[in-house]
């Protein structure tokens, strides 16, 4: 079973998260753009270790958006992204209560926008920022604190909690 949004707000905010009225939903929490990322060279996955390639951070580019639609003076640009493979860090910190696992999922806003974000599943105990795969099928902009994602929690049983060398990531 599902968690409401307001128990998926006070586990993140319990976590140091600082979240605004619009990223609270009836069934989780809307999850931000920190930062973008571009692969630059392979990483590998073994029998016996992983390691991720190097990447370059993106910089948002282009003039602040002094317009925007909700009123707010927005201080950076926007990532214009081509088609391809990218990483976004997320703007909020995030613990996954115990006796819960976490999905986060995209929102459909990125969806019609021929763009697709791929996440992993975040075991019970697992505490950091995040990040995902934003697979771009076609040109998009998308400006630093936009909600792109959903994180979700559902009730799950588990032996022991999440101790991998993700655990406290991008804190």
């Amino acid at each position: 079973m599902y968690e409401s949004g307001a128990y998926v707000a006070a586990a993140l905010e319990a976590a140091g998260a600082e979240l605004d009225g619009d990223q609270r939903q009836p069934n989780g929490v809307d999850l931000t753009v920190d930062s973008m990322f571009e692969p630059i060279e392979p990483g590998r996955i073994g029998r016996d270790g992983k390691r991720v390639g190097e990447r370059r951070e993106l910089s948002p580019s282009g003039p602040p958006n002094t317009n925007a639609s909700d009123g707010a003076d927005r201080t950076a640009g926007v990532y214009r992204l081509d088609p391809g493979a990218y990483v976004v860090r997320y703007g909020e910190p995030v613990r996954i209560p115990e006796g819960h696992v976490g999905f986060v999922y995209p929102r459909s806003t990125l969806l019609r926008n021929a763009a697709m974000l791929n996440t992993a599943v975040w075991d019970a105990g697992y505490e950091g920022v995040g990040e995902g795969l934003l697979r771009v099928g076609h040109e998009i902009e998308i400006e630093p604190g936009a909600r792109i994602a959903q994180l979700v929690l559902a009730r799950a049983d588990h032996d022991g909690t999440y101790d991998g060398s993700y655990q406290a990531e991008n804190l």
